[in-house]
């Protein structure tokens, strides 16, 4: 298994605390990797092997146990029965019809540490947030990051083949099973990956019967990522190409994409106003191997791709990130962690012109600003704003 200590370290940072630990992400992202690896750090720790419950309801012993009922049945036959603190770990719980109320009577009767995994964003919402408000901690996980695929293919990170890795890492994303396969089948387990996350995290959970509309809106957004888009262009576009739908219908499946965590949705902020605008919004996809599958693997549009690799990257570094506008003039990313705020162009080239080091000099603040760029250039900043190759900005701390 390969480790990934920035997710692990946060499961270990929170152990034996009142909160339950939900590790939320994409299919096949490694969630139940990082509950194994959990398992092994509590093993190391001298926690008694029986005193750690771990369950994957994916998995064929536990495929049957999908109501509340049979949930308590199973786990009743699996808690010791002394008074010693005990470790569950439960995988894709969000099968378990629920599962809110045994996680909760469990977090209430037991001497416990919780942690689970879903790969949908619904399982945060309604009873889970009644029963559990205040109580819990969310941990998104996303595939690989550049610095992870290094390690994973062995390049040091000083090696003049960081330039040709980055190139591999934009074509084929960072899905842990396809980092490591041989090229020739990447393309094949991005498909099986792609369908398993639309068909059974999508469509599926949602009573898709039809599922032609929800991939034309899917090849859509992702030959737009980084474009402004809303329903309506939507549904003229896919009625240009003979597909019928409807404002209310590609609403909902924007809603269901982001709650199978495979695109994320960037809002409008009003940088002078204060505000967040009413009007379109920018979507990212969560890998760049699964953008390209969706678009039929063709390539183009490489601002574009910078720009969602760039989106993604600052997601999982924490912050919360939204589209500027500041008058007429648009900033790619406002990005806000805690106190800080950072705000960034990308931009695949350096223009002759000044207009991305233009657009962040026009914010009248303090707050860093910088401008992330596709290819490198022997430039370090322009009028005092930092210039940052994506490899170099991806590898920084």
């Amino acid at each position: 298994m390969f480790q990934r200590p920035f997710y692990l370290n946060q499961l270990i940072q929170f152990k034996d605390s009142d909160f339950i630990k939900i590790i939320t992400g994409v299919r096949r992202s490694g969630k139940s990797v990082l509950l194994m690896l959990y398992r092994e750090y509590l093993l190391k720790e001298n926690i008694s092997e029986d005193h750690i419950i771990y369950m994957n309801f994916e998995n064929y012993d536990y495929q049957t146990i999908t109501t509340e009922e049979k949930f308590r049945e199973k786990l009743n036959t699996l808690l010791p029965n002394d008074n010693k603190k005990i470790y569950l770990l439960f995988d894709e719980i969000q099968v378990v019809e629920g599962w809110q109320r045994v996680v909760n009577g469990i977090r209430v009767s037991f001497d416990s540490d919780i942690i689970i995994t879903g790969s949908n964003a619904k399982m945060l919402s309604g009873e889970l947030a009644t029963l559990l408000s205040g109580r819990y901690i969310e941990i998104p996980i996303y595939p690989l990051s550049f610095s992870e695929y290094l390690r994973v293919k062995g390049v040091d990170k000083e090696s003049r083949k960081v330039d040709a890795a980055y190139l591999e890492y934009e074509k084929f994303g960072g899905f842990p099973s396809v980092v490591i396969a041989e090229e020739t089948i990447k393309d094949t387990i991005l498909s099986g990956i792609f369908d398993s996350i639309v068909l059974n995290d999508v469509a599926f959970r949602a009573g898709v019967k039809d599922s032609t509309v929800l991939k034309a809106i899917i090849s859509f957004l992702s030959d737009n990522v980084g474009q402004l888009v809303n329903a309506s262009k939507i549904v003229n576009t896919l009625k240009s190409e003979g597909v019928e739908s409807t404002v209310h219908t590609v609403n909902r499946y924007l809603d269901l994409l982001e709650n199978g965590f495979l695109f994320y949705r960037a809002k409008q902020y009003d940088i002078r106003g204060r505000e967040y605008l009413r009007t379109n919004g920018k979507y990212f996809i969560v890998d760049s191997g699964l953008r390209r599958n969706a678009v039929g693997r063709k390539d183009g549009n490489y601002s574009n791709r910078l720009e969602n690799i760039v989106f993604i990257e600052l997601m999982r570094r924490g912050y919360t990130v939204d589209v500027g506008r500041l008058d007429s003039k648009e900033i790619d990313f406002i990005a806000r962690k805690l106190d800080e705020t950072l705000y960034v162009q990308v931009a695949y080239e350096i223009p002759d012109n000044t207009h991305e080091t233009d657009n962040l000099l026009n914010i009248k603040d303090n707050y860093k600003k910088m401008v992330v760029t596709g290819r490198y250039h022997d430039v370090e900043q322009i009028d005092g704003i930092p210039i940052v190759y994506i490899a170099d900005w991806l590898l920084a701390e």
